[in-house]
Order: structure tokens, then C-alpha cells, then sequence
């Protein structure tokens, strides 16, 4: 009960609706993830909601599952979770009521609609469709609990209360004929990570053709819902990094088993359909990262002279792992190894976007601290993507 309550007090007024038939000239809107209440307190949420944006888009880890201390950073705690590990829907829903007591949380809830996907740690780390990922014991049960509770707390329609341990979380909201946002879910229908998850090197069962992390119904409605989109602006909001990122400096490659690295012929499959489909400005929103990334998306990333289909834009965490750093030796090998990738930040944040039908601009937020309150936020790095170019300048 009182988790609900503080979601319905958060979430149920917001200030605006998305205009969906009018003809707005621009929209701002502001791009969060990762939100461990452990690892810092949530500066960030705060100065997302002094900029007053039009909307803000989470996409995920809004809550984590774990017991106290089931996942340090480094400084450690500098507060934390209520008892227990969540597993009960009673224990999904005291989390929600626990992350939802912070001011600077409420604050953010209070100045714009949200558009919300889950990833992973809504129910458990890194699982994927019906496979735990920690091998725990009645995981459909767990993962029930978790989608109740997260329906209860999260500004979601009707469309979307769960039915028989599943939750339709994939959705397109038009923000009138200037963009239309298509959110994605991709953790429910994934096959399991492969070769044991983690960072791997030559891992061949990734490259598997059969392979799919969207699931074919959910694939086939995104490309048709591109085909079909008159908007200006395509927003693809989705969870885990989609460009390729190489881990490894020198020979080789190193990749990230949950990430679209693990399911690379279907991430060449959609990429051609974003070229194929003829859909305005195609726009990717990541999270997952606890790091800012501006990326280009290329068809083949080996190939630099491969054609360009479109951006990625990666935020970094709201507090996840705590207070962040700039390492720029590490910065300048991870950008030599994916000349795709332009820029990257290891410090907590999140992104502003403003869209007009000229143009998006988008700036990295970023603190420099968040083990301690009063952080300010400062503009890390600004990129633009004009209207008909897919690629960032």
C-alpha cells in the first residue's frame, strides 16, 4: 500500500501530456538509468528536474534487487537497501517504496511524464527471458513478483498490467508528428547470453544467426512501426549498448555477452531494416553503461568506411557505482579500438536532449560526485545531429 501510494503521489498528474495531435516545435527531454540507492545519493535526479524538461525517458535499473551489500562500489554504501534480498512481491514493493522516499527522486517524477522500460535489475541481474541469471530457485515466480510491483509503481497504461508472469513493455508514444519514441524490451524474450556471459574473446556462439535478444514478434513490430512512422524524428529507447564496443587494446576483440555484442547477427538484421525502412532520423536511447557513449551505428562496425544508419546515445548512470572519474588514456585506447564511438565519460549523469525539426542536440551531464550531496552538473561533452544525416557532428 505504500508503495502505491508514493507511486500514484510521483507519477499519476503529471504536468503535461504528450501532445498527440498537436504540432509542437520542439521538445527537450531528459534521458536517465541506473539508480543504485546504495551507491550515491541522487544529485542527479535533481538537477534533471531544475531544467525543467518537456519529458523525461528511463531506461532502467530504477531499482536494484539486491541485499544490503549485495553489490558494492567502490567507496562503498552511502546509505542503504532495506532488508533482504527482493524476492516476494512484498519485497519488490517495499524496494519501490524505499527508492521512492528520496526528495530528488519525487523531484524528477514531479516535473514532466515519464516514458519507463526496465532493464535488468527491476527483478534480477542479467537474466534473460525464462533463465535466471543467478540460477535461483521458482525464477518465473520471482520475475512475477517483480512485474507486479513494478506495473504498481511506474507510470504505465493498462496495456501493460501482467498477465500470467509476463508484462508488454515494448510500446510507441507519438510526441505529435515531430517524434515518435519506440520503446523496447530487452531482456523478456532473449535467449540466454552466451558462452556463460560476461566480457568474452572468440566467442563464437554469439555470431549465431538464430540467435535473438528482441524475440521475432517484437523485431517485426519495431521494423514495421519504422516503415510505417511519418514522424520527424524516430526515437529507439532500449536498455543495452547496441554499437560494438571492443574491450580489448591491440589484436583481438573482447565484447560484452549482454549487450547486442552477444547477439550480433540480429543487431546486423535490425540495422539494415533501420537503412531499409526509410524511417526519418532514427535515433538509439541506451542505458545500461554506467557511462556516457556518443556512437555512430554503422552497418559492419569492422568496415570504417561502412555506411552510417544512424546515432546511439548512451547516458550514464544517476548513481550506479558510485562516485565516477575521468580516465583518458583509458578513454583515448577504448576510441582507438571503435573509432564509432566519440566520445566517452565515466562519471555519473544523464543526458538533455532538445529536438526541433531541424535538428537534435544533445548535451552529457555530468557530476562529479555523488557520495555527498550538492553536485553540480556541467555539460560534459555536446553533440548535434542535423535532421537527414545519421551520424553526429
Amino acid at each position: 500500500t505504500w508503495s502505491s501510494t508514493w507511486a500514484t503521489t510521483c507519477t499519476s498528474t503529471p504536468p503535461r501530456a504528450t501532445p498527440r495531435w498537436a504540432a509542437p516545435y520542439s521538445l527537450t527531454m531528459a534521458v536517465a538509468a541506473c539508480a543504485h540507492y546504495e551507491h550515491g545519493y541522487y544529485t542527479a535526479y535533481r538537477r534533471l528536474a531544475e531544467q525543467e524538461p518537456d519529458l523525461v525517458v528511463h531506461l532502467g535499473d530504477y531499482m536494484y534487487e539486491y541485499a544490503p551489500q549485495g553489490y558494492t562500489a567502490m567507496g562503498g554504501a552511502v546509505r542503504e537497501h532495506t532488508a533482504g534480498r527482493c524476492d516476494t512481491l512484498a519485497d519488490y514493493r517495499m524496494r519501490h517504496a524505499q527508492y521512492k522516499s528520496d526528495a530528488d527522486l519525487r523531484a524528477a517524477h514531479a516535473v514532466a511524464p515519464w516514458l519507463v522500460s526496465f532493464d535488468d535489475h527491476e527483478v534480477e541481474n542479467n537474466w534473460a527471458g525464462e533463465v535466471s541469471g543467478s540460477g535461483v530457485p521458482e525464477f518465473a515466480r520471482r520475475r512475477a513478483n517483480a512485474f507486479q510491483a513494478y506495473y504498481e509503481n511506474m507510470p504505465l497504461r493498462a496495456a501493460s498490467v501482467p498477465d500470467g508472469g509476463s508484462i508488454r513493455i515494448h510500446r510507441r508514444v507519438d510526441w505529435g508528428p515531430l517524434a515518435r519514441f519506440h520503446l523496447l524490451d530487452t531482456r523478456q524474450f532473449r535467449d540466454d547470453q552466451a558462452c556463460e556471459d560476461g566480457l568474452r574473446a572468440g566467442c563464437d556462439d554469439r555470431l549465431a544467426t538464430r540467435r535473438t535478444l528482441l524475440g521475432e514478434d517484437q523485431r517485426r513490430w519495431l521494423l514495421d512501426g519504422l516503415a510505417s512512422s511519418r514522424a520527424r524524428w524516430n526515437l529507439v529507447a532500449q536498455q543495452i549498448l547496441m554499437a560494438q564496443r571492443d574491450h580489448r587494446a591491440g589484436p583481438g576483440i573482447e565484447v560484452n555477452m549482454d549487450s547486442w555484442d552477444g547477439y550480433a547477427a540480429e543487431r546486423a538484421r535490425l540495422l539494415t531494416g533501420f537503412r531499409d525502412s526509410g524511417a526519418a532520423n532514427p535515433v538509439v536511447l541506451t542505458g545500461d553503461m554506467h557511462m556516457h557513449h556518443a556512437a555512430d551505428l554503422r552497418l559492419d562496425f569492422d568496415d570504417p568506411d561502412s555506411p552510417k544508419v544512424g546515432v546511439e546515445l548512451v547516458t550514464s548512470s544517476i548513481a550506479s557505482d558510485g562516485d565516477g572519474y575521468r580516465d583518458r588514456a583509458r578513454v583515448a585506447e577504448t576510441i582507438a579500438e571503435n573509432p564509432h564511438i566519440s566520445y566517452l565519460d565515466q562519471r555519473r549523469g544523464y543526458i538533455v536532449c532538445r529536438i526541433t525539426r531541424e535538428e537534435l542536440r544533445a548535451d552529457f551531464r555530468t557530476l562529479d560526485y555523488v557520495s555527498r550531496r550538492g553536485a553540480p552538473a556541467r555539460t560534459g561533452a555536446r553533440f548535434t545531429v542535423p535532421a537527414g544525416h545519421s551520424a553526429l557532428l
